[in-house]
């Protein structure tokens, strides 16, 4: 999931991807948007202005998204959805075409240029390259870049100046989804595989492929073609994907024009009179299916249908990364309920909840409390695992059920053995295939070693976990870099500073030795210790490293494993609940009220503007203390 703030140093004055008001910051005078995936769409269905700038694509699934966001009413217990969309937008989002340098006056005298380049991730996604006479970036956006890919950008005319060294980047924003030496396999070799797969079967077997969210169109079209059949998607499916296909309007003489090369194939196009239709439909009488999970039809559901699912890669060891494992967009495609943005409020009274709920296990308290603190200090909303169906006619759902789903996310594996069946000679029920959307770590490499860029910024990160894990831009990438001075290891380092200063090494006991040792190395980011990576005295290491509060121990889902964690992840067992104690919960509660805290104030540091600042509120004397508000 991506946690980068919209800023971009070298161009103060506009903001990607992030579109929250930031207390004491100037409202920016241009906005960008890389794609539809909801992680980078914070604060979008509140902006009024200024302009949004985004590939045409983008504009046209954005206009017809739809999202469940979701209040909590304390009074009543339970959650109310309300409907969200973005068609408010329609006057403010203005289209860039790809690969056509466009230059942007922000005001009076100050204008900058924009390129908008494809990011090989969903339809619409670009990535922005942004250049001025002083200064040049690239912002990837979320990205997969494969070898073919890196070619083509190595031969894009708009960037010769920067691949061949006559001009330099100041900046990459990089898409860090995944930083571990994990090799991934590429999508043509994923694509190989499943069809490879699918062609065993006989000749009547349905199939339901499992595309909750933007980004597996080609997969969609592989299979049509090699199947000879049509793919059922339900109606919601069929507007978003139809809004690609542009018809002409009063000229007659113009021919239709579809805004994303994929567009074509899906929903159909016109070859001079005579229509030809795409591999979309809303027959359900097909061999292929992709139908919402919470109305899937008929003809998936019947016991016979083969589930086929999209998975990261397959590991040396014979594991597979499933999908929930790296980066956003979760169930983009899927109207889900969600946790809208939640404050510091929200998160002691949801604790209070958690106390008294006796339908959570306690061992599983603070993976939701981790999940909530995460949520309150990105900005971000909280997937559920509900989709819309589940709720009532006046869009409720219970606030226990609501817990409940969360944990039931935060419960799926990020590893999974190859399916097995129970006879040799009998096809699996259940598909794997590598499809990855996001880029693997030597993939990256490659990328920024294309550039040379003078810095690198992670777009995916989590402060505290690199400090405790000593991960360096300049260990990742700074081979690839023409300058050493790295801005985000600077921040880091400083953040190591401030907390060596301002708290002492708590004393040390034998239980709180064994935390830190398990959490010594970052989940997914033990990689560059000793494989030929700068040391980890680059970043000093913080000694309270957080290991002193028990929401540390949880997995957050901005931290990628590495490849001996993903193998070993099975032989992992829970501790026993038996041996928790009456106070457990209390003690998690004020351990996440001041994680919580801390968070804000590292977020505060990292700003580098002085009046950006967001205030944090004492328990005894700060809102915190009050009841939840009474229903008018």
């Amino acid at each position: 999931m991506s946690t980068f703030d919209g800023r971009v140093a070298e161009f103060p004055d506009i903001t990607i991807d992030y579109f929250r008001h930031r207390p004491g910051s100037l409202p920016p005078l241009a906005c960008f948007l890389s794609h539809v995936h909801s992680d980078h769409l914070a604060g979008l269905e509140t902006l009024r202005s200024p302009f949004v700038y985004c590939s045409p694509g983008t504009k046209n699934i954005l206009l017809r998204l739809e999202r469940y966001p979701c209040r909590i009413s304390y009074s009543k217990g339970i959650l109310e959805a309300r409907q969200q969309t973005y068609k408010h937008l329609h006057k403010i989002l203005k289209p860039l075409p790809l690969d056509t340098p466009t230059v942007l006056e922000l005001k009076p005298g100050h204008s900058i240029q924009v390129t908008l380049l494809d990011a090989n991730h969903c339809p619409g996604s670009v990535m922005f390259l942004i250049e001025s006479q002083e200064h040049a970036v690239l912002y990837t956006g979320d990205i997969r870049s494969e070898p073919w890919f890196v070619n083509r950008l190595a031969r894009n005319p708009n960037l010769i100046e920067y691949t061949s060294g006559i001009r330099t980047l100041d900046t990459i924003y990089l898409d860090t989804s995944f930083i571990d030496d994990v090799p991934f396999q590429t999508k043509a070799q994923g694509l190989a595989e499943l069809l490879r797969k699918v062609k065993q079967y006989p000749p009547d077997t349905v199939f339901h492929l499992q595309a909750w969210t933007y980004g597996y169109e080609d997969v969609w079209i592989a299979l049509s073609k090699a199947l000879n059949s049509p793919i059922h998607v339900d109606d919601y499916k069929l507007r978003v994907y139809g809004s690609l296909r542009a018809r002409p309007t009063d000229d007659r003489l113009i021919t239709e024009s579809h805004l994303t090369p994929e567009a074509p194939a899906l929903t159909g196009f016109m070859c001079g009179n005579t229509p030809r239709p795409g591999c979309l439909t809303s027959d359900e009488n097909v061999r292929l299916h992709s139908c919402e999970k919470g109305n899937i039809c008929a003809t998936a559901r019947h016991p016979s249908v083969v589930t086929i699912q999209p998975i990261i890669a397959h590991l040396p060891d014979g594991a597979d990364i499933v999908e929930v494992g790296v980066g956003g967009g979760g169930d983009d495609l899927e109207r889900e309920v969600e946790l809208d943005s939640l404050s510091h409020e929200d998160i002691t009274s949801l604790l209070d909840i958690l106390r008294t709920s006796k339908d959570l296990p306690k061992g599983k308290h603070i993976e939701i409390q981790a999940a909530l603190a995460q949520a309150a200090v990105s900005g971000r909303s909280v997937a559920l695992s509900l989709d819309i169906s589940s709720l009532g006619d006046d869009l409720s759902a219970n606030l226990h059920d609501a817990l409940q789903a969360l944990l039931a996310k935060k419960e799926q594996p990020t590893t999974t053995k190859p399916c097995q069946t129970s006879k040799p000679s009998l096809l699996p029920r259940i598909i794997r295939f590598p499809y990855s959307r996001h880029s693997s770590y030597q993939e990256l490499c490659e990328l920024v070693a294309l550039f040379r860029p003078r810095d690198v910024w992670p777009c995916t990160v989590d402060p505290d976990a690199w400090l405790r894990a000593g991960i360096t831009i300049r260990a990742l990438f700074g081979e690839s870099c023409s300058s050493q001075a790295f801005a985000h290891d600077a921040k880091l380092a400083g953040l190591a500073r401030i907390r060596q200063e301002a708290a002492p090494p708590p004393p040390a006991t034998e239980s709180q030795d064994s935390s830190c040792s398990s959490t010594a190395v970052a989940p997914g980011h033990a990689m560059r210790g000793d494989e030929g990576g700068a040391p980890n005295s680059q970043v000093p290491e913080s000694t309270n490293g957080g290991c002193n509060l028990p929401v540390q121990q949880s997995r957050i889902a901005l931290s990628k494993r590495s490849f001996d964690e993903y193998s070993n992840d099975a032989r992992h067992t829970e501790r026993d609940e038996g041996e928790e104690k009456e106070d457990e919960d209390s003690v998690y509660s004020a351990a996440m009220v001041r994680q919580i805290a801390y968070q804000q104030m590292l977020r505060n540091i990292m700003s580098d503007n002085e009046h950006d600042w967001t205030p944090i509120s004492l328990i005894s004397a700060g809102a915190n203390h009050t009841l939840p508000e009474k229903e008018l």
